[in-house]
């Protein structure tokens, strides 16, 4: 009788939800696999795109793992973790987020047995550590270096890396075109680790075709005062003022105030204005510079200035682009214009003015330091160009890293069923649950032949079975042998020169693994009700309250107490 008097224990706020054990984990799984299958159809050359609308009515389409996650918002805290898992291989290696997300949710589908079996989920996450490291070793081995060839011929290398970046992108049917255009680039900024070295200016209109490499920097033409027009548009090896001030008439602040006693000073106060102004263009002039940036404005009075004199000047240009001017031309740019001299103006052999669709472009070419490149990128609809900035940004990061790491494996799934092979072989080794373990970890590594066969239409048990027979043979031939996208069959992807850096295999795999470990060791969600009145409230105003009708109007989530 007494136990039955005992009060309840309240441990935690009322309305909060928790939800513990078998089957919460089960429930993140499935969470984690439903995620996986929103991108799951982008992954490859033959890989479909994803047409997101988003609530402010923006619409985007792409083929980019990460880029999707992101606009997906997703609320589900466990499967939030894939999203992260792919804006860091987005932002570490550039490329392989779908892979990354698909093997995490491939990792969680095979546990799922194992754990409504009751094995307890921390022998799954011993054993997936175990062939995570195993399968990194394996790459390693693997892995070709491209170090020490000459340039024509790391050139060629490298654009082949950065051709199977773009295949499975929209911009996929130009990738040769593209891709030597993403080698120049990069090898232009040298070992300058800063990717906003690399410009890319969109302009809509004409084809894919009509895109072009700046070796230096090129951006819009910037808002212009009357006398622009009388501006020379070409200069042979000018000189390059940078300024971050502005060349106009100041009106004194609004609380300033001169008393005069005689009215005739009032002209001089009015010169002097003038006279700054004036002192300021002399001294631009006499610099010797042919060609005036700012990142402030340069007014009419300025600009007429300068047209007097054959120099072009533009004013309001964005922070980056000066910055990039600066770097590529050697200048410096300057906060006060007087004591100029030369060490701080920059210099590049070519400067134009130039039409690109409906836009005026001021173009440097040939800069001296050379550590900037620009891409100018044309085509047809708005989010076309959006989405080959995109697929562009993964080539170059891509092309950074296997300039870096330079060791290449073969792609189109040749790794990852070779991977998959040593560790059924090396499961066979073990004693104990988890050979089980090791086999579906695997297993799980298939998911990228058998998705890239599904994407392009073909039969994934069929091409398999031939990679599975393949990677068999006992001398170790068949290890390059991935899917042929083009005839449904199988190749050796290495001599057909689908290759990737070995980095992005590493660290997707790493990543995977760390994702599917972290999932599986969550085994209770507490979810307090406080976060969730403040996102009701918002409901609940529009409701009408949803607690008492007496605070209708106050949008008040919870009834007071």
């Amino acid at each position: 009788m007494a136990a039955m008097m005992q009060p309840q224990i309240i441990l935690l706020k009322e309305g909060t939800d928790t939800s513990q054990g078998k089957a919460q984990l089960l429930s993140n799984i499935n969470a984690c696999t439903a995620v996986a299958d929103v991108v799951r159809t982008t992954l490859g050359p033959r890989g479909m795109d994803k047409l997101i609308h988003d609530d402010k009515g923006n619409v985007t389409i792409s083929n980019d793992g990460a880029t999707i996650m992101k606009l997906l918002d997703i609320i589900h805290p466990a499967a939030k973790i894939l999203v992260d898992i792919a804006k860091s291989q987005d932002s570490e290696v550039g490329d392989g987020t779908t892979t990354v997300v698909l093997l995490a949710g491939e990792f969680l589908k095979e546990a799922k047995p194992f754990v409504e079996d009751g094995v307890h989920p921390q022998n799954l996450i011993r054993s997936y550590r175990t062939a995570c490291n195993l399968a990194i070793e394996k790459v390693k081995e693997l892995a070709s270096s491209i170090e020490g060839k000459s340039l024509e011929e790391k050139k060629s290398l490298l654009a082949k890396c950065a051709a199977t970046t773009l295949s499975s992108k929209l911009i996929g049917g130009e990738k040769e075109f593209f891709a030597s255009m993403v080698v120049d680039a990069v090898i232009a900024i040298g070992n300058d680790d800063r990717l906003n070295m690399i410009g890319i200016k969109k302009v809509p209109g004409g084809t894919m075709r009509d895109s072009f490499l700046v070796n230096g920097v090129a951006f819009k033409k910037t808002f212009s005062y009357a006398g622009f027009e009388q501006q020379p548009k070409k200069f042979v090896n000018p000189k390059i003022l940078l300024l971050n001030i502005e060349l106009e008439l100041k009106s004194e602040k609004e609380n300033a105030e001169i008393r005069l006693s005689d009215p005739s000073q009032y002209q001089s106060i009015v010169d002097a204005e003038w006279n700054i102004i004036y002192d300021k263009l002399d001294k631009c002039a006499q610099s010797g510079a042919k060609i005036v940036l700012s990142r402030l404005a340069i007014g009419d009075l300025g600009t007429q200035y300068f047209a007097d004199r054959d120099i072009f000047c533009a004013g309001r240009v964005s922070e980056e682009d000066l910055q990039r001017v600066a770097a590529a031309t050697g200048g410096t740019v300057q906060t006060t214009i007087n004591n100029v001299i030369d060490e701080v103006l920059g210099t590049c052999e070519i400067f134009e003015e130039k039409q690109v669709g409906n836009e005026r472009f001021n173009i440097f070419n040939g800069c001296p330091s050379g550590t900037t490149a620009t891409i100018v990128l044309r085509g047809g609809a708005d989010q076309f160009i959006e989405e080959a900035e995109r697929s562009l940004h993964d080539a170059i990061m891509i092309v950074r890293r296997a300039m870096k790491n330079s060791t290449v494996v073969a792609g189109g799934g040749a790794i990852d069923m070779e991977i998959s092979r040593y560790l059924r072989q090396h499961a066979r080794t073990i004693a104990g649950k988890s050979q089980l373990f090791i086999n579906s970890y695997a297993k799980a590594l298939e998911v990228i032949p058998r998705q890239l066969c599904d994407n392009a239409g073909y039969d994934a048990t069929d091409v398999l079975n031939k990679l599975r027979q393949k990677h068999a043979l006992p001398s170790g031939e068949g290890a390059p042998y991935g899917v042929d996208i083009n005839t449904g069959g199988i190749v050796d992807s290495f001599s057909n020169f689908v290759w990737e850096p070995a980095v992005v295999k590493i660290n997707a795999i790493n990543a995977a693994t760390e994702a599917a470990c972290l999932i599986l060791s969550v085994d209770e969600t507490v979810k307090n009700p406080k976060s969730e009145s403040a996102q009701g409230e918002a409901a609940a105003s529009a409701m009408g309250g949803r607690g008492g009708g007496g605070f209708r109007g106050r949008g008040r989530g919870m009834r007071r107490r």
